[in-house]
């Protein structure tokens, strides 16, 4: 019997020509990953155990981002501490504000996530990187500790479960609709504590910044990692920011697997995930009339080029509806960069956005775009949960940036073909 691409790599990380779905296993780890909420309580645990050193200074990251710039003088004192823990420790990837971006967009832009590699990082969405054929996933800060100390993680072998796209999408949906519309089939336990592996026409058509809203987005369903197979469009990606050598897994085409779903996607419109699940999933056709307050665009789930052309599309020569503000997040300084030579930044500002520095900031309900009481926010963040937002009387709706931006013209829930014709 074959292997799934996930237990190869699990296998290679632990010294082992093969692992089995169940297993608990000690493996090493290719890079450890915190930010300015969880790396505070990993390096409390790290002091606790006696550590005095990092397992390699260029194999943990540090980024202050969730706080970042610090909004009060907790997030300040939080953001002094990992600074002053990364300095005395020498560790190579510490990102200042000025050069920090969103973490999961930071990262592989950075080329520091690699195809094969064992990713762990104390937050959950670091399954991210499984767009790029590694083995990424979330787990706590004291897990993290460990890590960072010892180069090793033990966890489960997670069983495997295949989701194959069949078809070709239609003008204006991509990856997070794709991601909404599995999650809204199988629930935000569907894939609990597996792994999701991405295949099909459909996903081999779709690009790495789609690739990565969908790894980005497993966890919602409840798995251990969502991963996709390294194709020419994943080497391409990698060709001028790979630091390290790095080594392909594929899976067997004998491989056991859980479960197989398919899905023809040739017919999908929009999605929106209405309150307060990422599973209350709804076709934009069937949004009815929701008005809305607030239009957040960006995230690490949908802050990448990509998706601020989508929607600088949208809104080139428009305006917002007056009863709304629009928000937009880059993932990364270079994106918001690139935005500025592409003339994306005037569009946004002449819509009547506000166009901020990279910040996971307002999709936890942090800083910069929380919502009040009886508010309701289109969002391309990730998560819809009573209170995510702001204030637990608010509401979110998850979409990709073409909705988003349609909305934000038209003042509600909005099918983006309404807004082009």
């Amino acid at each position: 019997m074959g292997c799934t691409i996930t237990e190869k790599i699990l296998a290679w990380h632990c010294g082992r020509d093969e692992v089995q779905p169940g297993e608990l296993v000690n493996a090493r780890v290719d890079l450890v990953l915190a930010n300015d909420i969880t790396a505070p309580l990993a390096i409390e645990a790290f002091r606790a155990m006696g550590a005095k050193q990092v397992f390699d200074p260029a194999r943990v990251v540090l980024v202050p981002d969730h706080f970042a710039p610090a909004r009060d003088i907790l997030a300040a004192e939080n953001c002094a501490m990992i600074r002053d823990f990364a300095r005395e420790l020498g560790l190579e990837h510490y990102y200042e504000v000025g050069r920090v971006g969103i973490e999961h967009v930071l990262l592989p832009e950075e080329g520091l996530v690699l195809p094969g590699e064992l990713i762990v990082g104390a937050d959950s969405h670091t399954c991210t990187y499984g767009a790029l054929g590694a083995f990424s996933t979330g787990m706590g800060s004291t897990d993290a500790a460990m890590a960072m100390a010892l180069g090793e993680v033990w966890l489960r072998v997670p069983e495997s479960m295949r989701l194959v796209y069949g078809g070709e999408l239609a003008p204006w949906v991509g990856g997070k609709d794709l991601i909404l519309h599995t999650i809204g089939r199988i629930g935000v336990d569907g894939a609990r504590y597996r792994s999701m592996e991405f295949c099909g026409p459909a996903i081999e058509a779709l690009s790495m910044q789609g690739r990565f809203t969908m790894a980005n987005m497993a966890v919602e369903a409840g798995a251990k990692n969502g991963i996709f197979a390294v194709d020419g469009k994943t080497r391409s990606w990698l060709e001028k920011r790979a630091r390290r050598d790095y080594r392909v897994f594929e899976s067997d085409a004998d491989a056991s697997y859980a479960e197989e779903l398919s899905f023809d996607v040739s017919a999908l419109e929009p999605q929106v995930a209405f309150p307060h699940l990422p599973s209350n999933v709804r076709p934009i056709s069937q949004a009815g009339e929701v008005k809305i307050d607030q239009v957040v665009i960006g995230s690490c789930t949908n802050g990448w080029l990509e998706d601020m052309e989508t929607a600088a599309r949208i809104l080139e020569g428009r305006e917002v509806h007056p009863h709304v503000r629009v928000i937009v997040f880059p993932g990364t300084p270079k994106i918001k960069l690139e935005m500025i030579r592409r003339g994306w930044m005037e569009t946004f500002i002449q819509a009547g956005a506000v166009v901020s520095t990279p910040t996971c900031g307002p999709c936890l309900g942090g800083h910069m775009g929380v919502i009040a009481a009886g508010e309701r926010a289109v969002s391309t963040t990730n998560r819809n949960f009573v209170g995510r937002m702001g204030h637990k009387e608010g509401e979110v709706y998850l979409t990709g940036p073409a909705v988003a931006a349609a909305s934000a013209v038209t003042g509600r829930l909005s099918d983006p073909r309404e807004v082009m014709g």
